[in-house]
């Protein structure tokens, strides 16, 4: 096995697409083992398309494309500037708002950082915003995307590890606000030190406020409808994804009326097919790579080791962060979670961490990937948008990767902070 990972970290840094990374080491473990079927692998990637779990996925990019699309994503950033663009660095403290309102959207972190960068960067440049922290912010605010429910990496944590999702997509509201927290913070940190000022010059009035929210009430209240819809056995994972486009289709055509049969087949389904392909490419290659794993019994090899230098639930909690952490500066956050999560879950089990607890901090840690470099594809997103050199983003990142330790290290510490509320909802 461990030529197969040499190998996956040549492909790596040679630059090849993570999938493929995989996948390509995933064979080359099975030419070592010319006594198996060569059939397997492809078997194996096969199957990964037939689990009725993981439909969701597809539905849920769809369904955010679709709400982009509808003109969603303007009424929540009216929304945002009305709550908190009299704050100094105002821009940068609407991109976390508008950050933690796209988690009931879309989901994904990359889609996010692009779109807000496109939608904020220019902007934020005209008023004195150094590029690199222009990207910085709306990079690292989109991390906050996938944390707020619902997010992909949930069902795909949930799918593997056998953990309820509608526990999951519940547990991820209170980390995520407390990340927005954290994140404004350091927004507000660094404008200071950089000289910004308010996007707006006095705070919104009341009727303001109200007549932005009314305006987005029909994106506000979607995660709350998915998560009691799975609380009360309306839908199952896979059907919510479905209701999710359905409910979508319905604000975009018949309420705010911004979507049109056009725009639908030309950009929606188009963003869709490309979103949805390079997801499901990582997903059934991942499955090659995984064989080999199992075969090799590495979970179990390193569960012993890992409980070989400590028995202590939050010790261990903190290596396997600062592995998924570093891990993530090479692999995506996607393939990480799909790749480590049946490594890694079962250790967590056998010292008696509530799983679902687990899997907040496991998928937060896992989704910093997206925001680091050398290989992050949420940084690249922003600064090919704004074209921003990595040196540029990294200066800039660090109070927003310190804030996000913070948080992280906060969930490890307090369990209650992604408990409390799957516990109060699901008995």
């Amino acid at each position: 096995m461990l030529i197969v990972f040499i190998a996956f970290a040549t492909f790596l840094l040679m630059g090849m697409p993570v999938a493929f990374a995989i996948g390509i080491s995933g064979f080359l473990w099975f030419f070592q083992h010319p006594n198996l079927p060569i059939t397997i692998p492809i078997q194996r990637a096969l199957s990964q398309t037939q689990n009725f779990v993981l439909l969701a996925i597809p539905m849920f990019i769809l369904a955010g494309n679709v709400m982009n699309y509808a003109g969603v994503t303007k009424r929540l950033l009216d929304f945002a500037s009305a709550l908190i663009g009299h704050k100094r660095g105002g821009l940068g403290q609407v991109s976390a708002v508008l950050s933690t309102l796209m988690g009931g959207v879309s989901g994904s972190s990359i889609a996010d950082a692009a779109m807000e960068t496109r939608m904020l960067g220019p902007e934020m440049i005209k008023r004195g915003y150094p590029k690199g922290f222009a990207v910085a912010v709306n990079v690292w605010t989109s991390l906050i995307t996938p944390i707020i429910p619902p997010g992909i990496a949930y069902i795909l944590y949930g799918t593997i590890g056998g953990v309820s999702i509608g526990r999951l997509f519940a547990a991820g509201i209170l980390p995520g606000l407390l990340l927005m927290v954290a994140f404004m913070i350091a927004i507000s940190i660094s404008a200071k030190h950089l000289g910004l000022q308010p996007e707006r010059p006095k705070r919104a009035s009341a009727f303001e406020v109200f007549s932005a929210f009314l305006r987005s009430i029909w994106a506000l209240v979607f995660p709350v409808m998915l998560i009691f819809g799975l609380r009360l056995g309306v839908f199952t994972p896979s059907e919510v994804g479905s209701f999710a486009v359905i409910y979508g289709l319905i604000v975009g055509f018949l309420i705010y009326r911004e979507l049109d049969v056009k725009t639908f087949f030309t950009k929606t389904l188009s963003d869709s097919i490309g979103d949805i392909g390079s997801v499901m490419a990582i997903i059934m290659l991942s499955a090659i790579f995984d064989y080999g794993m199992i075969w090799e019994r590495i979970p179990e090899k390193l569960a012993n080791m890992m409980l070989g230098i400590s028995t202590n639930p939050t010790v261990l909690m903190i290596i396997i962060v600062l592995f998924l952490i570093f891990a993530g500066l090479f692999i995506d956050a996607t393939a990480l979670i799909l790749m480590t999560t049946s490594v890694l879950l079962p250790v967590a089990r056998r010292l008696g961490i509530d799983p679902v607890h687990f899997g907040l901090v496991f998928i937060l840690s896992a989704a910093m990937g997206n925001q680091t470099p050398p290989v992050g594809a949420s940084m690249y997103a922003g600064c090919s948008v704004l074209g921003a050199t990595m040196e540029e983003y990294t200066k800039a990142s660090w109070p927003f990767f310190i804030a996000a330790v913070v948080v992280i290290s906060a969930v490890i510490f307090f369990p209650q902070i992604s408990l409390l509320i799957p516990n109060l909802l699901f008995k």
